[in-house]
């Protein structure tokens, strides 16, 4: 398969990541209306909590959004045949799904986080647009700091739009998608000599990646995988801010995490979600090829439910 970068064409913003200032000022502009025939700038909510939190994220988007944003909801544009949450959708499915939030193929999609977590799941459903194809897709850098400086925001249930027709997209980018064999593969060759070096960097917690804490998912063991890294996604945000950390702060970490630009990197964490963080950080940071970036769809929850106690896959001690 002919390997191919994800690409954000042209738009009103300069980068990936795109300030509330930003986001503003383009939706002044460009308003999601359904009138306009023109690219719109469309606000894409995808507020999603952890299953052991309590919260939901349709919750928090009723409670306050961006006005007129749309709610993606990332427990149900999913797989829906496989037995791991978040396993990428048939791309008819997301096609439908874009066409139910009356998104067009050639809207500006500014995907946003729940004030309370700063950046979490917003990642995970931009990297989802892009793979399938969408030519422009941003991420708001973040709703905290919307509200923060007093931009608008709104209440209310999910209001009626005017249905799209979305294409599908049925080349989605399987490079940039990393299987189970794949990744078991990258385990089993850890730091045998000869092998081609990929790095495997885990957003989860550091105590769900030593052992020491459990998972959220009831009945799943935690550990890691034999030589990946631990990169827990909160590192990669400002404590205060919980926005990303600048390029170059990120860079530094990067660095000092001990993840190699020169060699191919393969993000993870539970489901798939946070490891979307990594991957983007990479980019924002302009830390390694973008050629050589995936992101392992199932996550730590398939990998402990598919690897045997005899494969000794799951260590419990950092280092290992």
């Amino acid at each position: 398969m002919t390997r191919r970068n994800f690409k954000t064409y042209s738009s009103d913003f300069s980068s990936y990541l795109v300030t509330p200032k930003e986001l503003q000022e383009a939706l002044q502009k460009n308003p999601p209306s359904s009138i306009s025939t023109d690219p719109r700038t469309i606000p894409l909510c995808a507020s999603w909590f952890l299953p052991n939190d309590g919260r939901t994220g349709y919750q928090v988007y009723k409670e306050q959004r961006i006005p007129k944003a749309r709610f993606f909801d990332l427990d149900k544009v999913v797989d829906k045949h496989s037995p791991y949450p978040h396993m990428l959708p048939e791309a008819k499915n997301f096609a439908a799904a874009m066409s139910e939030l009356g998104i067009r193929r050639d809207d500006v999609v500014v995907v946003y986080d729940t004030k309370e977590l700063g950046i979490f799941s917003a990642p995970r459903v931009a990297w989802m647009l892009r793979l399938y194809g969408h030519l422009s897709v941003h991420i708001l850098n973040n709703f905290k700091l919307w509200v923060d400086q007093g931009y608008p925001t709104e209440t209310g249930e999910l209001y009626t739009v005017e249905c799209s027709t979305y294409p599908i997209n049925d080349g989605a980018q399987d490079d940039k998608v990393a299987s189970f064999e794949e990744v078991r593969e990258i385990a089993e060759d850890s730091n045998k000599e000869g092998t081609e070096g990929i790095q495997i960097l885990d957003a989860r917690s550091p105590a769900r990646f030593t052992g020491a804490a459990p998972e959220p998912r009831e009945g799943l063991s935690s550990g890691h995988m034999p030589g990946s890294i631990n990169i827990p996604f909160g590192d990669l945000l400002d404590p205060e801010t919980k926005a990303f950390r600048s390029p170059e702060e990120l860079k530094q970490y990067f660095s000092a995490k001990g993840v190699d630009p020169s060699k191919p990197v393969v993000s993870t964490c539970g489901t798939g979600v946070t490891a979307c963080v990594i991957d983007t950080a990479l980019e924002v940071a302009e830390y390694g090829s973008p050629d050589k970036r995936k992101v392992y769809d199932g996550s730590w929850t398939e990998w402990a439910q598919r690897v045997q106690p005899a494969d000794n896959l799951i260590r419990k001690t950092e280092g290992e």
